[in-house]
């Protein structure tokens, strides 16, 4: 047993953290739908896979749009290859102007290209000041949900980390509390800071602007206060319109959090007096995804959250089991793009039952993206171990009406005589901590059917 099975048991040990975090984030799931119960919803989702779908089909007019509009503000935009030049060229900004303290807000595209790292071995200090990313990088983990980064620590944990970094008063686990201690240790950096760096929610061509959604307003002031805004995204996250902006922004909150907006959305389109913006706008691998037909709408994504939230696998196999910045289904359709044999188990870390994509507010198609991921694995010969004999003969009996109808009546015979401790040991893969072997019922539906005389 390796990759994400492996991964997804370690976490299983500890029942009650695993339990914790399955409900968790059901709770955000429940939360997204309440806030998605607007008549207009499913208008909005058909919206912003269309505006998505047409901003990657002209995605390289729309960048040399966004450029001029956002050289004539003023901005100096970059553009890098790869993880490497995206770290270089952030690196020769803050060198160019001596920095050497840096403050940044979450972003997931930073953390793609492993900066912080970076920054750090070349002695420029970099200070999260996302409340969750904080948590993480004060533990010297990295996100754990693309939203909620420390979603995987519980506020005991918290407030004990805090104690030996912070020195807040052992045994402190009052939320209210521990905020605040954090609000004035993160409010030296935001202030005097020499540069801030940001992700971008949006790239708007039209306006050349830099759009940022959070709920804390530490991105605001890391883009305001310090001398420096350097700001940090994937091409992909091009759209054409303030008309389309709209439509985004009332998706994405939604889905994330249930909320009807962010508690703060910045449009940043020019550097302030005497202070310099960049935009560092990165590759990394995402034309060569815009370039396969089948995987492209994964682009589309809009890093809400709602898939990770629904997942079930996701919710009791935790963050760290994907082994990848993104994590969940959005995370097991873009890792193996990135690198299929490391991530070949990720397409199987699913039960295939829908919810992602139907969850999604930019209707990607992931259980389909999943299942061409899993046909490539296996055309690759990296199907998970015993996959690739069990599910030949699967096949055999589930092509063929009658083979599955026998193979159904054994099985409930056998379900009646056989005890299910028999079924529980160690050579059961499916009878794992965290898994349950479905009970069969006693009649199916078309032998029902049958019965009573309404099916043949």
């Amino acid at each position: 047993m390796s990759g994400h099975p492996a991964a997804a048991a370690g976490f299983l040990i500890d029942a009650e953290r695993a339990a914790w975090h399955d409900q968790s984030l059901w709770f955000m799931r429940q939360k997204r739908d309440a806030g998605s119960a607007i008549p207009e919803w499913e208008s909005l989702r058909l919206a912003g896979q269309a505006l998505k779908t047409h901003a990657m089909s002209r995605l390289a007019d729309l960048l040399e749009e966004f450029e001029r509009r956002a050289t004539a503000n003023g901005v100096q935009v970059h553009w890098a290859r790869d993880a490497q030049a995206h770290n270089e060229i952030v690196l020769g900004i803050l060198r160019s102007a001596g920095v050497t303290r840096v403050s940044k807000s979450k972003s997931m595209l930073t953390e793609e290209c492993g900066l912080n790292p970076f920054l750090e071995a070349q002695g420029i200090e970099v200070v999260d000041t996302d409340l969750g990313e904080r948590i993480v990088q004060l533990a010297k983990e990295p996100p754990s949900h693309i939203v909620i980064p420390a979603i995987h620590w519980k506020r005991e944990e918290i407030g004990e980390l805090f104690h030996r970094t912070m020195g807040t008063p052992a045994g402190e686990t009052s939320p209210d509390a521990l905020a605040a201690a954090a609000r004035v240790h993160l409010r030296d950096a935001l202030l005097n800071a020499g540069a801030g760096i940001t992700g971008a929610n949006a790239l708007v061509a039209e306006t050349g602007g830099v759009v940022v959604c959070t709920n804390e307003g530490n991105a605001d002031l890391g883009m305001h206060s310090p001398p420096i805004h350097i700001a940090c995204a994937g091409i992909e996250k091009m759209i054409a319109t303030r008309d389309d902006l709209g439509v985004l922004l009332r998706l994405l909150a939604r889905s994330g959090t249930g909320q009807p907006v962010t508690a703060y959305t910045t449009h940043v389109t020019t550097p302030r007096a005497g202070s310099a913006m960049h935009v560092v706008l990165v590759d990394n691998g995402r034309t060569k995804r815009l370039a396969d037909a089948t995987m492209r709408s994964a682009l589309h994504c809009i890093r809400c959250g709602a898939c990770l939230n629904t997942c079930p696998v996701y919710r009791r196999s935790g963050g760290y089991s994907y082994g990848h910045v993104i994590q969940g289904p959005i995370g097991a359709i873009l890792a193996p793009a990135v690198d299929l044999d490391r991530h070949h188990t990720l397409p199987f870390a699913s039960t295939l039952c829908g919810s992602c994509g139907d969850v999604c507010p930019v209707r990607i198609d992931i259980p389909a993206q999943l299942l061409a991921w899993r046909a490539r694995s296996a055309a690759a010969g990296r199907l998970p171990r015993g996959y690739a004999s069990i599910f030949p003969l699967l096949g055999r009996v589930l092509s063929k009406l009658d083979r599955y109808e026998f193979a159904a009546r054994m099985a409930r015979r056998f379900q009646k005589v056989i005890p299910a401790s028999w079924l529980s040991g160690r050579w059961n893969p499916w009878t794992r901590p965290g898994r349950a072997l479905p009970v069969i019922a006693d009649e199916s539906f078309r032998e029902w059917a049958r019965r009573a005389g309404r099916g043949s």
